[in-house]
């Protein structure tokens, strides 16, 4: 009897610790643009605000019809620290949800590098899944502590990109004459933005 419930303890604890050691479900959500298609996982268990209200646009087809409007690069990053990426979202410059709480990098412990996909924003707080921005290469200037920003908060990060790097490079390489409302902005607004057709859960 005592051997009976040694095997059943063991199996019981074999089975907790597979679940203990499960990978959280990370939803995926496509995004068809006309340049080619985008998949991003989605960090909610790291980035539950962020992921979530980016999530909220998804579900609720904001960004369809919406697209990619800004592309930095070396040559057109006026502070010359290198910057590269793409940023994305509404295009009627209508934000559709409340500003988000701001997540930290430190937090989320997702920094700024390659496919990794954070909010936007002015003053931290001020963001929301409205405007989001696709990093290529190392940006970790954008993180906590990096010297982007005078406020030193960095930017929430919230998801990776896990295919269509080569989507996200072309469109990066696009010309970008188009109307600017700022000196930071000028030489980097799309001259024609590419559109997201749609974007929903994989």
């Amino acid at each position: 009897m005592s051997k009976y419930f040694a095997f059943v303890s063991l199996t019981l604890l074999a089975l907790v610790l597979m679940a203990c050691s499960k990978p959280p479900h990370r939803p995926v959500v496509m995004m068809e643009t006309t340049q080619g298609n985008i998949e991003i996982e989605v960090y909610i268990d790291k980035a539950p605000i962020s992921g979530g209200d980016f999530l909220t646009y998804v579900d609720n087809k904001f960004y369809n019809d919406q697209g990619f409007y800004r592309v930095v690069r070396p040559d057109n990053d006026p502070l010359e620290m290198g910057m590269s990426l793409i940023q994305g979202g509404r295009l009627d410059s209508e934000p559709l949800t409340d500003p988000i709480a701001h997540e930290l990098t430190t937090e989320t412990g997702l920094s700024n590098k390659e496919g990794v996909v954070s909010i936007a924003r002015l003053e931290p707080g001020s963001g929301s899944a409205a405007y989001f921005f696709i990093n290529i290469g190392n940006n970790d200037f954008l993180d906590y502590g990096g010297k982007r920003n005078p406020d030193g908060q960095g930017y929430a990060t919230f998801g990776k990109v896990v295919k269509g790097m080569d989507v996200i490079r072309k469109i990066q390489a696009l010309e970008a004459q188009g109307l600017s409302g700022d000196n930071v902005t000028t030489g980097q607004i799309l001259t024609k933005p590419v559109k997201i057709i749609q974007a929903y859960r994989m």
